[in-house]
């Protein structure tokens, strides 16, 4: 199964690095290591993971309060966002 990232997901991401990082140094590495985590953990298993709705599921990070979004496809894993728990609920929505 392959893994493909929607654009607004990657910007989400990349932003949100920038931010850790700016606060303080390291911080952005340790938020990218723990994004990587949880993409595996989503290779993984896909499945295993909390339905959000009929198409998607949510992975929560493990130390940022943040969720992978993701839907399940034939032949694909798609990252739908990497989204902030404390920000804007359901913003995402209008990706799928």
């Amino acid at each position: 199964m392959t893994l493909r990232y929607l654009s607004l997901a990657k910007i989400e991401l990349d932003q949100s690095y920038e931010f850790y990082e700016s606060q303080k140094p390291k911080l952005g590495a340790r938020f990218l290591r723990e994004v990587r985590q949880g993409i595996k953990r989503i290779e993984n298993q896909p499945t295993a993971w909390t339905p959000i709705s009929k198409r998607l599921r949510r992975c929560l990070l493990n130390k940022f309060p943040f969720g992978i979004i993701y839907q399940i496809r034939e032949n694909e894993i798609l990252i739908i966002a990497i989204a902030h728990l404390h920000r804007k609920p359901n913003y995402w929505k209008s990706r799928t």
